[in-house]
């Protein structure tokens, strides 16, 4: 491996450690109201909605083929399956789908 690309991986892993790292060590200090407590804990679950929820829309040019694996997904996981048995329930009934419609 060239010296060039070693030194570059390590920089890269550098950058992005810092950014991970510097809100832990900050905050780890700091004493949040119980407000900002629950803001904060509901943050990737708003991230993963403003992800995901575009993709259900736009991911076919039918709008019920996204509509029927997000309505799988949220039943699957209403009744307490794990993200893994989740994924695996969309893909199934969305190759059904694709398969028979």
């Amino acid at each position: 491996m060239n010296s060039q690309i070693f030194w570059l991986i390590i920089g890269m892993g550098i950058v992005t450690y810092i950014p991970r790292m510097l809100p832990f060590v900050v905050f780890s200090q700091l004493h949040l109201p119980p407000f900002w407590q629950n803001v904060l804990k509901n943050v990737p679950y708003a991230t993963l909605g403003a992800l995901i929820v575009p993709s259900v829309f736009f991911i076919h040019e039918d709008f019920l083929f996204g509509a029927v694996g997000a309505f799988t997904a949220f039943i699957a996981a209403y009744f307490g399956a794990n993200v893994f048995f989740v994924v695996i329930c969309s893909i199934a009934v969305l190759s059904f789908y694709s398969f028979f419609f």
